[in-house]
């Protein structure tokens, strides 16, 4: 058993290149091998949001606080609140994010593959299509 207190986690800024304004990542748990499981909380504020991606085994994400949006592609956007839960399958293309006039926490769990690959980062959910989704 190891316990990590709060001290040591580490908190990071999501990289641009995966995020659209400001989101915060804090380390909850990374498992060593053989184990591939991780669990970050992400902080988003109001219209932050993910670029598209998929994830090689599937991702578990677990609303606590605020109001958010999660879409798959070519499906409508959905509205998640806290105590929601969302499984996105192995490859499926999607994004999730704060809604346009509220902060959203959630936990993100997810497992890469024998590769070590946890997730594929593809193009930004642009303004307008941020937009449509949050009107849908």
């Amino acid at each position: 058993m190891k316990i990590l207190s709060a001290v040591m986690h580490g908190c990071r800024r999501g990289p641009e290149a995966w995020f659209t304004g400001t989101v915060w990542i804090d380390e909850v748990a990374t498992a060593g091998a053989p184990a591939r499981f991780k669990a970050n909380r992400v902080s988003f504020e109001p219209g932050a949001r993910t670029a598209w991606h998929t994830h090689p085994m599937g991702q578990a994400l677990q609303v606590l606080s605020g109001v958010g949006l999660v879409q798959l592609k070519g499906e409508a956007a959905q509205t998640i609140r806290p105590g929601d839960s969302v499984w996105i399958e192995a490859g499926e293309l999607h994004w999730h994010g704060a809604a346009s006039a509220h902060t959203m926490v959630h936990l993100a769990i997810q497992e890469a593959d024998a590769n070590g690959v946890e997730v594929a980062w593809f193009e930004h959910v642009g303004d307008a299509e941020y937009a449509a989704a949050a009107h849908s």
